[in-house]
């Protein structure tokens, strides 16, 4: 059974930063091409949408409204994918969500964010 569990959310105040990790297990290998990692985030009253994405070997694609100050990296041997998160904007607030996409769709539980102004 597939599972990701993200951790690394909080409150941090505008222009503050956070590091978001998501770690996956059961039997899916993020360093397998075929699989498609991503980050998602969803506001209150909004819905889901993507921050960004990442397959190995292969680029990484942003939303244009976090390109410049997130980054999506990776951990093979780890098996975790992180979501660096820099210049943070009250507009960021959200629960942030980590995808792994092979075959089916996998979600983890999700980090609440929390930008104070």
């Amino acid at each position: 059974q597939v599972q990701l569990v993200e951790s690394g959310g909080g409150l941090v105040q505008a222009g503050g930063s956070l590091r978001l990790s998501c770690v996956v297990s059961g039997r899916l290998w993020i360093r397998n091409s075929a699989v498609t990692m991503g980050w998602y985030r969803q506001a209150p009253g909004k819905q889901r949408e993507l921050v960004a994405t990442n397959t190995y070997g292969g680029g990484t694609n942003y939303a244009e409204n976090v390109k410049g100050r997130f980054i999506m990296s990776r951990d093979n041997a780890q098996n975790t994918v992180y979501l660096q998160m820099n210049s943070l904007k009250p507009e960021d607030t959200a629960v942030y969500y980590c995808n792994a996409l092979h075959v089916g769709s996998y979600w983890g539980q999700g980090t609440q964010v929390t930008v104070s102004s």
